[in-house]
């Protein structure tokens, strides 16, 4: 999942960051509403976190843009105005959520994942199955065939962008822009090794593969056919 963080607040925006990523999310930081619009003209964000009171233009401004472009991006403003008509005039310029600071970054972590749910139209459920492989996205942990697995959080994240998606072919770059931020993702092979590593883990064991490379185009997770060789 990629989050745009728009903070200007430096130290709390490498903490949030920092969190975020070890959780496997992919985060893009922004100090102000112009490098935010920037980012978002760019690239396609599941959540944005954004903080009213922000340099060249303010959050409900920015967040009145995304909702004029139509974008289904989930936003969760975060700030320190409490006042009850500042969460209004959040949430009726299209926020999803409000968290008001300080906050414990738990919740920060529960808000990105109810909204997230939301905007995307996840089931209730946080249990992710295709065969006999099966995700919780709430306890964060994998099993198959009885079998349970303890994975990274990169791999973790890779596994549930593919079953979300079952049979759906996700390019390397597609993965890439999920999975990493603009900055630390470079063209290389990291991709191939997170799937080599998913495969060692939770398809070797078994008879019936589910990571499937399709020739030319990239990877899915699917119960159906074999890998088309590359």
């Amino acid at each position: 999942m990629r989050v745009l963080l728009v903070e200007d607040e430096l130290s709390l925006s490498r903490y949030v960051k920092q969190g975020l990523e070890e959780e496997g999310y992919a985060v893009d930081a922004a100090l102000d509403g112009d490098e935010a619009l920037e980012a978002l003209r760019m690239t396609s964000y599941d959540v944005v976190l954004l903080d009213i009171m922000i340099p060249a233009m303010s959050g409900l401004e920015l967040c009145k843009w995304i909702r004029g472009r139509g974008l289904a991006t989930a936003v969760v403003m975060v700030t320190a105005r409490d006042a009850v008509e500042d969460r209004v005039r959040g949430l009726d310029v299209g926020a999803d959520d409000y968290l008001v600071k300080p906050f414990a970054f738990e919740e920060l972590l529960a808000r990105v994942r109810a909204v997230s749910r939301r905007s995307r139209e996840f089931p209730r459920s946080p249990v992710l199955s295709v065969a006999d492989l099966s995700l919780d996205t709430v306890s964060k942990t994998v099993s198959r065939g009885g079998l349970s697995f303890e994975l990274p959080a990169k791999e973790f994240a890779l596994l549930e962008c593919l079953i979300r998606e079952p049979d759906r072919v996700f390019s390397r770059q597609l993965i890439a822009e999920r999975l990493w931020d603009a900055s630390s993702y470079t063209e290389s092979n990291v991709v191939d090794v997170y799937i080599r590593n998913l495969r060692r883990k939770i398809d070797d064991p078994f008879s019936l593969k589910l990571i499937h490379t399709v020739r030319g185009m990239g990877y899915k997770l699917s119960s159906k056919g074999e890998d088309a060789l590359t």
